[in-house]
């Protein structure tokens, strides 16, 4: 900790119960002989805070401070407020408070005020003058304490506002000094919550029950803006959905979290934004509205979308459009998850940050998005939760489920393959896209002490295999109600993401020239190698003995066969993907890495009939269902339009949005040939089903793109390599390097070449 960003500010709740959300407030005298020139607000709070002056909101942010690991850190929020303090003599500071992640509830066990009981909001004005002088203004025992409109607010469960309340505020009450460690505060590393855009409803309707249903055309994460006249004390409660079944709200999925807002009306005009909540919705249904389902007029409705800032630097088109809606899709399923942390879902009692969806769905999000800062802050608490437990890297980021309980089914907790892994792999994914060196520096040692957590975990044989692990999780193969029974062994799913781990890692180090960590990695690489080998691989059967599309999956790409050995697992992943009829039958662990290792062993046709099946399980069969996000589960919804039985379901999680890294490197033919793109890597794979692609993104350097479409005797190729850094070409007889500017190339079909290339 570097010490607090306040000087003079303390930590203030109200010394007395109120009966809605409350609103910390001050007047403060600013006046000075001379003029002002600057004007700063830093703010933040205990639960989640909205900052006015003189009633101005002092910034575009929501949901401030977020979520983080509030044991070791909370955020400051910093805003310029020049424009509502100029030319003022004195200012209302007004700060109201919600629950939050703080107060509200949290996970499917139930648990609230987890991290405490009292919300409290801390604020440190300061301004300066023209003179040269600064003057502080904190949050202290002057100020004061009142209710307001919201009468009730819950991540999940909604937001009750009362427009009545807005005219008569009540009285107020005094406030009450918190005692804390004011060091655990410090600012934003990552970006702020915003509204990122407004969606209108699509379509109205009456259900089967006559209930008022809305369609937003998307399944998104926010909240909806309603503006209504009617009656006073009349009630509106909006009730929101991602799907629909027999016609109905299908609210099953979202087990515990109510998802309800209220709105109470004053008899005037009324506007409503629940800013204290979001819901993961693309149906919303209305109760109560004025003169009934006659009378609604669908634009009193807006849909706002809430995410974390992130500007959107790659996009990737083709001549398919179900592929260009599979990724549509992925990019919403990020923007909706990724609001603070990346989160697994954001519409039921969960919402939290599970390691192992962040740890392989990493390199896509760091295309789509600027994710460098976000997924920064984010390890600042893995590192934190990861310190104060021993090396253990949690299955979740906050670790809430320390404070709330764990299920029987995960315990005893400690550190588990691909969810543990994050401590590694996200941060190397950053590095891949952005070059910054900071995420490695900050990381390494946090990654060192998961590698030596692991190392002591394992078996007498060298195998990562005793203890729990969730392994190839949610194989399509496995009942509905045990996500966890997969064909794959939890032993090669753990040794063989354990191995990929310690490559990092030495990688890392060798990168940061910590030698001597790298030659200790190096050779426990060799070790865990050698153990997975004689324990799964039958070189003289030319067989894995955990004969499944998983297990090929992951020993190709992680690099623990020979070039001999991944020609023959190619060959024979290729046959048991044929067997499965092109359709998926990987889980968690093998999705993202099962076309890598098709087409980087030759097997680039059945990769295309694999990423283009649109019978489920596959990854179009979503899109063909009319999904607008990634699901959870393969058949989150059945043909029939019936959700899955299973307990667990979503319609928006990005883990098995995946592909699309392989979309942009493989069939888009773009990625980085070093970190951050210092060389291009320019080698796209056309398959059956796609006659052109193109991909972007924005570099370090600028935007780089490749586009290619066929052409009767060839591929032409188009590249557009951004200044200061250079592309290698590869793609049929093509094998070249080239600087800047943009090219253009016709690589021609070998004689001998297939119809299904040309």
């Amino acid at each position: 900790m570097t010490g607090s960003p306040f000087s003079v500010a303390s930590l203030i709740t109200p010394g007395a119960a109120l009966d809605s959300a409350p609103v910390l407030h001050a007047r403060v005298d600013i006046a000075s002989a001379s003029p002002v020139v600057s004007a700063v607000l830093r703010y933040s709070a205990l639960g989640i805070v909205e900052a006015r002056i003189d009633g101005a909101a002092v910034s575009e942010d929501v949901l401030t401070p977020g979520w983080s690991s509030y044991e070791w850190r909370i955020r400051v929020a910093e805003a310029d407020v020049i424009e509502l303090v100029r030319d003022r003599s004195d200012v209302e500071i007004e700060l109201e408070l919600g629950n939050g992640w703080y107060r509200g509830n949290l996970t499917w066990m139930g648990a609230s005020a987890v991290y405490g009981d009292d919300l409290a909001g801390i604020a440190e004005l300061e301004v300066r003058y023209e003179d040269g002088s600064v003057r502080l203004f904190g949050t202290d025992a002057t100020w004061a304490a009142r209710g307001s409109a919201t009468i009730s607010d819950d991540l999940y469960r909604g937001q009750t506002i009362d427009a009545r309340l807005r005219e008569t505020p009540g009285a107020s009450v005094p406030v009450r000094l918190l005692e804390d460690d004011l060091s655990r505060f410090e600012p934003y590393v990552g970006p702020p919550v915003r509204r990122q855009g407004e969606v209108s409803p699509k379509a109205t309707w009456t259900s089967p029950s006559g209930a008022l249903i809305v369609d937003f055309g998307q399944n998104l994460v926010g909240w909806v803006r309603c503006e209504v006249t009617g009656e006073r004390g009349s009630e509106i409660v909006l009730r929101h959905a991602e799907v629909l079944e027999d016609g109905e709200l299908a609210l099953r999925p979202l087990r515990s979290a109510t998802a309800t807002d209220r709105f109470v009306l004053s008899g005037g005009r009324d506007v409503f934004e629940p800013t204290f909540t979001f819901h993961g919705f693309r149906y919303v249904q209305i109760d109560g509205w004025p003169g009934g389902v006659e009378a609604f007029d669908p634009s009193a409705l807006t849909a706002v979308v809430v995410s974390s800032e992130m500007p959107r630097i790659g996009t990737f088109r083709s001549s398919n459009e179900a592929l260009n809606t599979l990724h549509r899709n992925v990019v919403w399923s990020t923007r909706g998850n990724f609001l603070d942390i990346p989160s697994d879902c954001p519409q039921r009692d969960e919402r939290l940050g599970w390691t192992g969806d962040i740890a392989v769905f990493a390199p896509t999000a760091a295309f789509l998005f600027d994710v460098g800062d976000f997924l920064r802050d984010w390890l600042r608490d893995l590192r934190a939760e990861q310190q104060a437990q021993g090396g253990l890297v949690p299955y979740v980021v906050p670790d809430v489920l320390k404070h709330a309980g764990m299920p029987p089914e995960f315990t005893p907790m400690d550190s588990t393959a691909i969810w543990s892994d994050a401590a590694v792999w996200v941060p190397w994914a950053v590095w891949q896209a952005n070059g910054d060196l900071r995420v490695l520096e900050e990381s390494f040692d946090s990654m060192l002490a998961h590698v030596r957590r692991v190392e002591s975990l394992l078996s007498p044989s060298g195998l990562w295999d005793e203890g729990f692990q969730f392994g190839d999780w949610l194989d399509p193969d496995a009942p509905p109600e045990s996500p966890e029974k997969a064909k794959a062994d939890t032993g090669l799913v753990a040794t063989a993401s354990f191995y990929r781990t310690v490559v990092l890692t030495a990688r890392s180090a060798e990168v940061l020239e910590r030698f001597d960590d790298r030659d200790v990695l190096d050779a426990l690489a060799g070790r865990v190698r050698a153990a997975y080998r004689v324990a799964y691989v039958d070189a003289a059967l030319k067989r894995l003995r955990n004969d499944c599309t998983t297990a090929y999956a992951l020993s190709i790409v992680f690099g623990l066969l020979n070039e001999e050995e991944r020609q023959w697992a190619g060959a024979r992943l290729a046959e048991l993907v044929a067997k499965s009829d092109y359709r998926i039958s990987t889980g968690f662990a093998g999705t993202p890495f099962i076309l890598d290792a098709l087409s980087s062993t030759g097997q680039v046709p059945t990769a295309g009939r694999l990423l283009l099946q649109r019978e489920c399980p596959s990854w179009l069969y979503p899109v063909r269902m009319g999904a607008t996000t990634i699901w959870e589960r393969w058949d989150s919804m059945l043909p029939d339009g019936t959700v899955n039985p299973g307990e667990m379901t979503s319609f928006n999680h990005y883990a098995l949005g995946a592909v699309a890294d392989w979309m942009h490197r493989v069939l888009g033919g773009l990625a980085p040939a070093e970190p951050g793109y210092g060389e291009i890597l320019v080698a796209p794979r056309p398959v059956d089903g796609v006659d052109w692609a193109e991909t972007e993104v924005m570099t370090p350097y600028g935007g780089a793109a490749v586009r290619w479409n066929r052409e009767a005797d060839g591929i032409r190729l188009e590249v557009v390599v951004p200044q200061g850094t250079r592309a290698q070409v590869d793609l049929l007889d093509l094998d070249i390097r080239v600087g800047a500017g943009t090219h253009l190339f016709h690589a021609t079909y070998p004689a001998t070449a297939s119809a299904l290339l040309r």
